[in-house]
């Protein structure tokens, strides 16, 4: 098969291909070894497969390239729900970045589940399929299905698999998304009884031309709609109660997916719906969002703070680092919208290295008390290498990955507004406190418990779990232009979005304007 003929089917073989491994799975006979093995062997083979998007993906073409477009379920005289599958340069990363994840996370739960591990290697597969169907799909019935079908692999992996509390914090993840879940629902069932469609490039052409009836009555709904859903999954303060329960309970494997793709899945929509649908109505409420982003960045920080735990730290860390995002998204300008989304990909590279790191010493110590540990760099260097140099990622250090998207997304906050710049800033000085304070406080010094005196370094499956995140950790911080050259005209093109759509509610009702890509005079990169 050529480049070609695979371009039209390549979504749907590096969608389906995980939930194909979960269905062999479970034929496989009840032999741990050979079931870790034939787990990694298919998301591995998964992650191959998705290179090739990257490889082919045109960096100028602003629209969705690898499409496939046929009919599902008609519903009377409308289009009826289509399987509607393609990728932007926003949609193209985090697919790579779901692919890129899971295989790490099999090799990093390799030992670690020792109960039912047929079950917990299969809903790790059809976590997967769900994940990438997020994100490539251009149905919003599709998008539906996908979204809640994570839902119930991801409860599952904390509810049996994760730690004390684990029911209690199952449940309170599947409530808070499942409900919001519902105000999304039914802004999707209006849109389609206005305008016959699913289809997301229908409803965006239809939106931005002017011609759905009653949407200027019903547009502050719809997208308080989508808002709440995506909102919860981010989540955005003051949505994010569910969070720190759902980290610090879950197994190693799910906090990685959990914090490097699912919370991904809150500011994906918020970019693809909010803005690529109700882009004028997304600035009207710009400034109070945008307030709630920042309250999150620095009450996720300060908390963070305080935190005894280790896994819950970086849990509300996270709630800071996803405010950023947030505040870049809802900037409207070109460098904090590119910021917002290298920083979604950023968040999914340190955060999921830093909740393996915390796995792999809850698995020799069986605790995640930070009081429980110090000088842990004599036993065990590699390891504090190893976190030493996610902890600078994910601080934001100048040449790490962290770095390039704040400043992106600061730099497009002060052209927006310079006090949410300011107020912003302050995040990334509590960020580097709180993570070089629980560093020192892990590592340095002599070792006072004697637990931790013997314990035993990184072994080479954990060194091969956490190599490839500190390469990428690296080379994004070097090399951004590797990943802007593709997202910057995605952007643009949500951008234009509200352009447009002033123009519409101004009585003027103009085609989408084509916006150069190169916005942000990103170097082109050449030579394949």
């Amino acid at each position: 098969m050529n480049a070609a003929s695979l371009n039209g089917i390549i979504l749907t073989l590096v969608t389906f291909l995980p939930a194909a491994g979960a269905l062999l799975l479970a034929f496989f006979p009840r032999r741990d070894r050979d079931i870790r093995w034939f787990a990694l062997a298919i998301s591995i083979a998964t992650l191959l497969a998705s290179l090739h998007l990257p490889w082919h993906f045109r960096n100028g073409d602003m629209g969705f390239q690898f499409e496939q477009n046929v009919g599902w379920i008609p519903l009377g005289a409308g289009e009826g729900i289509r399987y509607h599958l393609g990728i932007d340069g926003i949609s193209l990363w985090l697919v790579i970045l779901t692919t890129f994840l899971v295989p790490l996370s099999v090799l990093i739960s390799w030992k670690s589940i020792q109960d039912r591990v047929k079950e917990f290697f299969i809903l790790l597969l059809l976590l997967e399929t769900a994940m990438i169907g997020v994100f490539v799909s251009l149905d919003l019935f599709l998008f539906y299905f996908f979204w809640e079908a994570t839902l119930i692999p991801m409860a599952l992996l904390i509810g049996m698999y994760g730690h004390e509390r684990r029911i209690y914090a199952a449940i309170k993840f599947f409530l808070f998304t499942m409900i919001a879940s519902v105000f999304m629902l039914g802004a999707i069932i209006w849109l389609y009884v206005h305008t016959g469609s699913f289809d997301f490039v229908t409803i965006q052409a239809a939106l931005a031309g002017g011609q759905v009836d009653g949407i200027a009555t019903a547009t502050k709904w719809l997208f308080l709609g989508f808002f709440i859903a995506f909102a919860v999954k981010v989540p955005l303060f003051p949505l994010h109660t569910w969070l720190p329960d759902a980290h610090v309970e879950a197994p190693t494997a799910g906090s990685v997916l959990l914090a490097g793709v699912l919370l991904k899945m809150g500011t994906y929509g918020l970019l693809r719906f909010n803005l690529g649908l109700f882009a004028e109505e997304a600035r009207r409420n710009a400034p109070w969002i945008i307030a709630l982003a920042i309250i999150g960045i620095i009450y996720g920080a300060l908390v963070a703070m305080v935190q005894p735990n280790m896994k819950k730290l970086i849990a509300y860390s996270s709630v800071s680092h996803l405010g950023f995002v947030v505040l870049g998204i809802f900037s409207f300008t070109q460098a904090g919208v590119n910021g917002a989304v290298y920083q979604m990909l950023n968040h999914g590279v340190s955060t999921g290295a830093l909740f393996m790191l915390a796995g792999i010493v809850y698995e020799r110590r069986h605790t995640y008390e930070i009081k429980q540990y110090g000088g842990l760099a004599t036993p065990m260097p590699v390891y504090a290498t190893f976190f030493l140099i996610i902890t600078l990622s994910s601080i934001g250090l100048p040449l790490m990955n962290g770095f390039v998207g704040e400043f992106l997304i600061l730099t497009g906050s002060f052209q927006a507004k310079a006090i949410y710049g300011i107020l912003a800033a302050s995040g990334v000085i509590w960020s580097a406190a709180y993570m070089l304070w629980m560093y020192q406080r892990v590592f340095y010094g002599t070792v006072k418990n004697e637990a931790n005196a013997a314990l035993p370094d990184m072994n080479g499956r954990e060194r091969v779990a956490l190599l490839p995140l500190a390469i990428a950790a690296l080379v994004m911080g070097v090399a951004p232009v590797l990943w802007l050259n593709s997202i910057d005209p995605a952007v643009a093109r949500a951008i234009s979005m509200r352009q447009n759509q002033q123009a519409v509610s101004g009585g003027v009702t103009t085609p989408l304007p084509n916006v150069a890509p190169a916005t942000l005079n990103v170097p082109q990169v050449t030579g394949r």
